[in-house]
């Protein structure tokens, strides 16, 4: 028997009239039943801030943790260190910036995830926050439901998509799918930053132009959209510095991971109006606390704050995707088959991957 700990969001009300929110405390990836078959333990929590949470009483005895990056339980060395039995950390989506992979590696803990489970899901969603932002949606729609009409209160800061500089921090699974989607709005320049150069099919097939020196990167871009792995190189990369590189009034979306913005500093060029707008998913912590700066930033006519909690890799249909991932990953697991390659971050103590940074196996810095 195993015992494997999971640490989901709470779906309430929500998860018991849709079913097909597995991501849940209440459906519980849909893998309840696979578990109980084979006699194994099986622990669900939402409650995982805090010494006292359960995620931290559980996971000193668990075998195998399971998390999301939408309601993540974090795997730090210290806890790490507490975890005498933990063999293999899931994350039930994309994106394993979460754990400590350092430490991961010194213990010999496995870390493996579902990946391109989310990718489509979350370049759709970056387009839809480009929209919104250019075409200033957010105060429209605010503005009716209010009772009110001022269509020129909403158009003195509503432009179009096409003739402007879309660039993509990151060119892998999400960034190059968000290129493949903008192509069609004949912007004027599609440009993106990644230390790897896209094969030549891809950069035909979306055109796009590789920048290979950041702040020139970013002082070319109307609208800047953000879709790399947190990793050290990339944690607070655009700062109050880099944000200065940027062009006045352009945009940004970040559906990757809040931690590679700052925070007060994005915040603050929203509120000057030096970036016009500031939209996506991701923050850090999460759940962001109320007081988190980019809940209530607004640029000078009020407008620019196009966030949303981070949902753009769970809808329903990543949904489904993940937790069919996250059981084949448990299943080889529990079988001692290999995984696919694609879905491990570390093992056996080495960098599997170059998605965390361009590290090399056996790196621990």
């Amino acid at each position: 028997m195993v015992k494997v700990l999971a640490v989901l969001y709470k779906g309430g009300k929500y998860a018991q009239q849709q079913p097909r929110l597995l991501g849940t405390i209440e459906n519980r990836l849909g893998i309840s039943g696979m578990l109980k078959s084979g006699g194994h333990q099986y622990v669900v929590t939402d409650d995982k801030e805090g010494p006292g949470s359960q995620f931290q009483k559980e996971i000193v005895d668990a075998d195998i943790l399971i998390t999301t990056p939408f309601h993540p339980g974090y795997l730090t060395r210290d806890i790490l260190a507490k975890a005498k039995n933990l063999k293999l950390a899931i994350t039930a989506g994309v994106g394993s910036d979460h754990v400590d992979l350092d430490a991961a590696n010194e213990h010999k803990v496995t870390v493996a995830e579902v990946s391109g489970s989310n990718v489509v899901s979350v370049a759709e969603h970056v387009v839809m926050s480009i929209l919104l932002l250019v075409r200033n949606f957010v105060p429209a729609h605010e503005q009716i439901r209010a009772g009110d009409w001022d269509v020129a209160a909403i158009a003195r800061n509503a432009y179009d998509l096409e003739g402007k500089v879309v660039g993509t921090l990151g060119a892998g699974r999400i960034g190059f799918r968000v290129l493949q989607r903008l192509k069609p709005f004949d912007c004027k320049e599609l440009l993106y930053y990644d230390y790897n150069p896209l094969p030549d099919h891809a950069t035909k097939e979306v055109g796009a132009r590789r920048v290979e020196d950041l702040k020139e990167f970013l002082s070319q871009v109307d609208v800047l959209t953000v879709n790399a792995p947190l990793h050290d190189k990339t944690k607070g990369l655009i700062n109050a510095e880099t944000l200065s590189y940027m062009k006045k009034g352009s945009w940004i979306v970040n559906t990757a991971r809040g931690a590679i913005c700052n925070a007060d500093d994005v915040a603050a060029a929203v509120k000057s109006g030096h970036i016009a707008g500031y939209a996506g998913d991701v923050w850090y912590p999460q759940p962001a606390p109320r007081d988190h700066p980019w809940r209530a930033m607004l640029g000078p006519d009020g407008n620019g704050n196009g966030m949303v909690a981070h949902y753009s890799g769970t809808t329903l249909d990543a949904q489904q995707r993940y937790a069919d991932g996250t059981r084949e990953i448990l299943q080889n697991w529990l079988d001692g088959k290999p995984q696919n390659p694609a879905n491990v971050i570390v093992e056996n103590g080495d960098y599997v991957t170059k998605a965390y940074g361009q590290r090399t196996a056996g790196a621990t810095s």
